[in-house]
This record gives C-alpha cells, structure tokens and sequence, in this order.
C-alpha cells in the first residue's frame, strides 16, 4: 500500500514538474525578444585597381595581404521595427552609390533611409569607387572602366548581402557596453616624425571602443558589432587589406568560430595610428583591438529591451565661395598632382555655372533599445563624438563615415587653424571651397532636434 502510495506522489510529483516547465517556457516564449540575422560576402577585388586614400600612390594594387569584406546585420524589435548596419572594408562610399543602395533595399523591403546605416571602415588599402576620388588618380579609359565595374558588381553584392542576412533572422539577445583601447593619436597636435620621443602626447582624444552583442536565445554568438575613431592609416603598400580594422575582425572570428564581426568607424577624422607604416603594426593595433572587445564581451554587458526608434536627416552645409579665376589659372599652371587635377575641374565648374555652395550632410540616429547610436556622414573630426557625449551621455555611440564620406567635418576651432582637416583636404574630395563657420553649429542643432523627436 505503502509502495503504490509512495508511486503516485512520485508520478504526481513529475507530472507537477513537467506543467511548470512548460508554464515556465510558454512565459518565455510570451516575452518579446529581438531577431537578427547577420551575413559576410568577399568584395576583394578580382583585378588590379586604383586603391583608395592616399593622393600620393603612382601604380594600382599588386596582390592581397587579406581580403576585402561587407557584412550586414539586421536586428527587428519586438513590434516588428527592422534596421540594417551595413559595414565594409572600403575607403569610403559617395551620396550617389549609397542612394542607390538604399533605394534597391527600400523598392525590396519597405526600408527607408533611416532603416540603413552604411559604415565604411575608411581603409587606404581599398578600391577606388566610381565618382570617388577620381581626379586624385592619373586613371585613363581602361582603368575608370575597371572602376565602374567594379561598383556595379559591389552595388548587387551588397543589395545580396542584406537578403541573405534577412533570411537568416532568429530570435536573438542584443546586448551594450563600451570598451577601452589607446592607440589613436591626434595627429593634428603631435608630429608623427618624433612620436617615439613624445612622453606627454597632446589630444584632444575619445579612446572609446563601442560593442554590440548578439547572440541566440542559447547564449551562442552571433554577430559583434564595434567600433573605434581611428584613421587605417597604418599600412602604405598596394595590397589590399582592411588595415587594422581587418586584422581586428580576423582576429575577433578566430576568438570566437562561427561569429561574425563587424567594424564600425568613429568620428576619427584627425586621429592617427601613431607609429606606423609595417604589417606588424597593423597586426598590433588590431589584436589590441580584438582584446579590448573581448574584455567588454567577458565582464557584464547591458541587455538592450527589444524595441527600436530611428531617424534620417540631411542638413545643409554652407561652403565659402571658390578661389577666383585668376587663383585657380595659378594653381594650374604651377600646381602639380591632384591639386592641379582639382584647380581644373574648379575651373570648368566654374564656366559652366555648375559650382554647388552646399552640401547634403547626413545624420543618422537609432535607438536600440537603451542605446543610442548616431551616425554621421564625412570625416567627422573627434571633438563631436567628445560634444555629443559631453551633452548626452559617455555611453553614447558615435560613428563617423556613415552613409556618405564627402568631405572632412571640422568643428569652427579647427576650420580657424586650417591645415589639412580644416582647409585643403577639400580638394581631395572635390568640393569648390572650405565650409563655412557655421557647420558645427548646424550639425549639432540638427542633432538636438532629432534626439528631442525621440523623448516625444
């Protein structure tokens, strides 16, 4: 008796186990969680080409020293709300191909500019772009074909790209945090010829290094989104690579297998690898990298709520008028390189009447939950990441080179110094003349005004 007795609160007892078990995983299955989905495709060109960054480079690429990648990562919320980071080995990226882009992904998805942030890793060991860079290059007929190929067939990659990371979307955790990596120097206030004899290094510096983490309802790793503001500007040779930046990616999916990871980059406009110029320095800065990350990924990070806001504006910039006539006839008959190059085109501009005297500038804000990220456009230098964490918080994450890389972005002080951040690094990019004064001014009104419509 004792024995049947003792069988039935055995059996009641599993039974009692087993509905809460499945009380307990319906409850789970009831909370919202994000999805994502994340994807890599190869984009190393196939042919030799015009690499992109330096004005004083005299032959195309010859060889790899590791390939070229674009990843995407796409995360919805839990009402359904999707975005895409678009990340890629690339100098930069003009208005008229991310256009284009994000115009594909809208006519396909219903994603709208706000929905898309493209980041371009600004390497120097990328390919040229067609309508990038081009008068800074002696390219005839041939080498401009090769150009336009090339970015037609990168434009469909990534367009891909964004479907295949779309089909692979699960239900995810997304997590936040900032690290901490200093091998960013202010190249603008410390001269790169004594570095190694500088004690006392001057900024102003924003040492930060931003992580996004994802992973699966198991805790399995997805994707690591992070970033950092620091030019790729270690490397000098004509192979392609993604710099530091892509030794830090390699190294962060040899760490973890199976994870993809993706490289965001900062508002590091004047700042430098300091030294540099050798593979093994690449290698260094990007390990240094990879364990800054890994420390984040190890210690506690902050779940991000699975809900999303996003926003997209464009502010116009005001440009100062261009040299005159009689300036740009100097400039071309003594003027050598891709500043003649710039002082003719000025010139045709000029009579044909098709001079611009502004710029579309873009601004980017999403919110992953509790996290903010902006995106801004150009070559932000790095006090705009240290004003807008200094108004909205230092776990604020800010990217430069997003979704259009036309220009550096000075604040007034360093517009008033001049040099190349502030004066003729226009010339590179093919503007007619320097912004005007107010642009600082301009681009942190119309950040205030977006993050107000977030708080509504």
């Amino acid at each position: 008796m004792n024995v049947k007795f003792n069988s039935c609160l055995f059996y009641f007892g599993v039974l009692a186990f087993g509905i809460s078990i499945f009380f307990q995983t319906q409850a789970q299955n009831l909370q919202p969680v994000w999805k994502a989905g994340v994807s890599k495709v190869d984009i190393t060109p196939e042919n030799t080409m015009w690499m992109a960054g330096y004005a004083g480079r005299i032959a195309p690429s010859q060889g790899t020293l590791h390939k070229l990648w674009a990843k995407a990562l796409v995360l919805e919320d839990s009402q359904d709300n999707q975005v895409v980071m678009i990340t890629a080995d690339l100098s930069g990226m003009p208005k008229s191909m991310t256009d284009r882009i994000k115009g594909r992904l809208e006519k396909q998805w219903s994603l709208s500019a706000a929905q898309v942030m493209l980041n371009l890793s600004h390497t120097h060991s990328g390919p040229v772009l067609k309508d990038y860079l081009y008068h800074i290059y002696p390219l005839d007929n041939q080498e401009i074909e090769k150009i336009n190929h090339y970015s037609t067939v990168l434009e469909n990659k990534i367009v891909k790209l964004v479907e295949e990371a779309m089909a692979l979307l699960k239900p995810a955790k997304v997590f936040a945090e900032n690290g901490v990596t200093r091998f960013q120097v202010n190249r603008r206030n410390n001269q790169e010829s004594k570095i190694l004899e500088i004690n006392d290094l001057a900024g102003p510096n924003d040492y930060a290094v931003p992580v996004l983490k994802v992973e699966d309802l198991e805790g399995k790793l997805m994707a690591i989104a992070f970033g950092y503001a620091c030019h790729p500007t270690v490397l000098g040779i004509n192979q392609w690579s993604g710099d530091y930046p892509g030794f830090a990616q390699l190294e962060i999916e040899k760490m973890y297998p199976g994870v993809t990871a993706l490289f965001l980059q900062g508002a590091g406009g004047d700042q430098n690898p300091l030294p540099r110029r050798t593979v093994s320095l690449a290698q260094q800065y990007g390990k240094e990298l990879a364990s800054a990350v890994e420390r984040v990924l190890l210690e506690e990070m902050r779940p991000l709520s699975p809900v999303m806001e996003m926003a997209y504006s464009e502010v116009d910039l005001p440009l100062n008028d261009p040299p005159s006539k009689e300036t740009l006839a100097k400039m071309i008959q003594e003027s050598t390189g891709h500043y003649q190059s710039w002082a003719k085109m000025m010139d045709e501009q000029i009579k044909n009447g098709e001079v611009i005297r502004s710029y579309p500038f873009p601004i980017q804000i999403w919110k992953l939950g509790e996290q903010f990220l902006i995106g801004l456009g150009g070559e932000p230098v790095i006090d705009y990441a240290i004003q807008l964490k200094r108004q909205y918080g230092k776990d604020l994450f800010v990217f430069g080179y997003s979704n259009d890389v036309m220009a550096y972005i000075p604040t007034r002080t360093v517009l008033m110094e001049g040099g190349y951040e502030g004066a003729t690094s226009q010339m590179a990019f093919g503007l007619p003349a320097t912004w005007k004064s107010t642009i600082e001014t301009l681009i942190f009104t119309k950040i205030d005004d977006l993050l107000a419509d977030f708080e509504k």
